[in-house]
C-alpha cells in the first residue's frame, strides 16, 4: 500500500454501511461455503509456513524473482490450466477454469517488499538486510495461494473461471516509472480470459483479528507525485539585488500551496498536500539559480487530482511572477481513488459477514489517505478492495504498516482465505 498514512478515529460498525439492509443474500450454496470454511481452517499451518517463507526472503519491486517462482510452482502443482510468468516484468497470471460455465473473475495479490530494516525479533525475521515485508504483502500472497488451493480442490463446483494476478511493485518502481498494476495491464493481464470483476484485500493493523473492513465508495485516496522547479538568477550572495533568489520564492510557493487544503477546499472532502523534498543551491555564498520541490497530493474524490492541479498551478504562477522568477510544474498521472462500486460492495457484504461470524464484525474504517494501484484495475472493471484485520493488542501486535516493527496476527490468514474465496464465489454464483 504505497505511502499509506492512516486517519485517526473510531471505527464505524457495519450497521452504518450504506445499502446494507438492501444487500442481496448470499448466492453461494451453504454446503459450498461450509467446505471453504473447513478447508481454510485446516490449512492454517500451510498458510503460516508460506507467509513466513516469503517474509524471510523479501524482494523489492520488479525484483520478485524468487517469490514469483514460488508462486508459479505452487499454482502449477495445483493443476491450474494456465500459468504465465514475467507478466509486467515479474508478475504471475494464472487461470483456473471451473467445471461449470459462467463468468470470469479476477483475484489480485501484490508481491513486493519495502526498503525497511526488520527490527522485530521473530523466528521468521527477514534474511535480507534493510528489506522487509512491512506492508503485509507476504500475508496477501499466502491468502491468495490459500484461495487457489481451495478452488483447485472444488473446481467441479465453480461456475466460471478465476484469474489470479500476483502483481509486482505495488509500492512503485524503485527505479521510477510505471507501477506494477500499470505494467500488468499493459502486458495483457486482463486479456484472454477477460474478467468482469476483480477482488483484493489488504491487511490493516488498526482492525483487530477476526474483523473485516469494507468501504462503500471511496476506500483509499488517489495519489499524485508532482515536481515544481523555481528558476531565478544566480549571483553572489553579497549582492542579492543583482539576481533573483529562488530559495525564498520556493518557501513562498510552499506556503501558498498549503492554503489549498486549508482555505480553498471543502473540509468535508479531505485532501493532503505534502512537500517531501527541497533541493537547490551549490554554495553558502551563491544565490541559487533554481530550487526543485517534490511532493504528493492525495484526494478522496474522483475529480480531485485535476481540480487540485489547477489550483496549484494558479498559486505557483502567482508567487513566481510576483517575484520575477519562472517555474515548471510537472503533475503526471498517478493512482486514482480506490473506489468500491456500490452495487458490488453491497452485494458482497453478506458473504463477508459469514466469513467472520456476523455483520457486527464487518466494520467501516475511515477512508484511508494512503493509495493503492489496485485502483487502476477498478478503472477497467468493477472491483472490491477490503481490509483484513490483523492487529491484536493482547499480543502486542499493534505496529503500523511501513514500519520496522510491523507484524500480523497469523490467525487472520484463514479468515482472509474464507473472505476472499467467499466474495469471489458469491460473484460467480450470483
Amino acid at each position: 500500500m504505497a505511502s499509506m498514512r492512516f486517519l485517526s478515529g473510531t471505527l464505524v460498525l457495519a450497521l452504518g454501511l450504506p445499502t446494507l439492509a438492501s444487500a442481496q443474500e448470499i448466492s453461494v450454496p451453504p454446503a459450498v461455503l461450509q467446505r471453504v470454511a473447513a478447508q481454510a481452517a485446516t490449512m492454517r499451518p500451510r498458510l503460516v509456513e508460506t507467509r513466513r517463507d516469503i517474509h524471510q526472503h523479501p524482494e523489492l519491486g520488479f525484483r520478485e524473482t524468487r517469490t514469483a517462482k514460488l508462486i508459479a510452482d505452487r499454482l502449477r502443482a495445483l493443476g491450474f490450466d494456465e500459468v504465465r510468468e514475467q507478466v509486467g516484468v515479474t508478475g504471475v497470471v494464472a487461470v483456473l477454469k471451473g467445471g461449470r460455465p459462467g463468468k470470469v473473475v479476477a483475484v489480485r495479490a501484490d508481491m513486493d517488499a519495502l526498503p525497511i530494516p526488520e527490527l522485530i525479533d521473530v523466528p521468521y525475521k527477514s534474511t535480507v538486510p534493510n528489506v522487509k515485508h512491512a506492508c503485509g504483502h507476504d500475508g496477501h500472497m499466502a491468502v491468495a495461494l490459500g484461495v487457489a488451493e481451495v478452488f483447485s480442490a472444488m473446481r467441479a463446483e465453480i461456475p466460471g473461471t478465476v484469474v489470479f494476478l500476483f502483481q509486482p511493485a505495488e509500492e512503485g518502481d524503485p527505479d521510477g516509472g510505471a507501477s506494477g498494476a500499470e505494467r500488468m495491464l499493459a502486458a495483457g493481464a486482463f486479456a484472454g480470459p477477460a474478467p468482469s470483476a476483480i477482488f483484493g484485500l489488504h491487511v490493516l493493523p488498526t482492525l483487530q483479528v477476526g474483523t473485516l473492513g469494507v468501504n462503500v465508495g471511496a476506500a483509499m485516496a488517489s495519489s499524485n507525485r508532482f515536481t515544481v522547479t523555481v528558476t531565478g538568477k544566480k549571483t553572489h550572495a553579497a549582492y542579492p539585488h543583482t539576481g533573483v533568489d529562488p530559495i525564498p520564492i520556493a518557501a513562498q510557493v510552499i506556503n501558498a500551496l498549503q492554503t489549498i487544503p486549508s482555505r480553498m477546499n471543502n473540509a468535508a472532502d479531505p485532501i493532503v498536500l505534502s512537500v517531501g523534498t527541497i533541493n537547490g543551491g551549490n554554495r553558502f555564498n551563491i544565490i541559487a539559480d533554481s530550487v526543485t520541490l517534490t511532493a504528493t497530493v492525495r484526494t478522496l474524490s474522483k475529480d480531485g487530482p485535476a481540480r487540485i492541479k489547477g489550483l496549484m498551478d494558479r498559486a505557483i504562477k502567482g508567487v513566481t511572477e510576483a517575484s520575477g522568477a519562472t517555474y515548471t510544474f510537472d503533475f503526471p498521472p498517478g493512482n486514482p481513488v480506490t473506489f468500491n462500486e456500490e452495487t458490488l460492495a453491497a452485494a458482497s457484504l453478506p458473504v463477508l459477514a459469514d466469513a467472520v461470524g456476523g455483520r457486527q464484525r464487518v466494520l467501516a474504517p475511515p477512508p484511508q489517505m494512503g493509495a493503492e494501484d489496485f485502483a487502476l484495475y477498478q478503472q477497467k472493471i468493477p472491483g472490491l478492495f477490503f481490509f483484513l484485520g490483523v492487529g491484536n493488542t493482547a499480543k502486542n501486535i499493534t505496529a503500523m504498516i511501513h514500519t520496522e516493527y510491523f507484524d500480523i496476527d497469523e490467525d487472520a490468514l484463514p479468515i482472509g482465505v474464507r473472505a476472499l474465496a467467499g466474495v469471489t464465489l458469491d460473484y460467480l454464483y450470483r
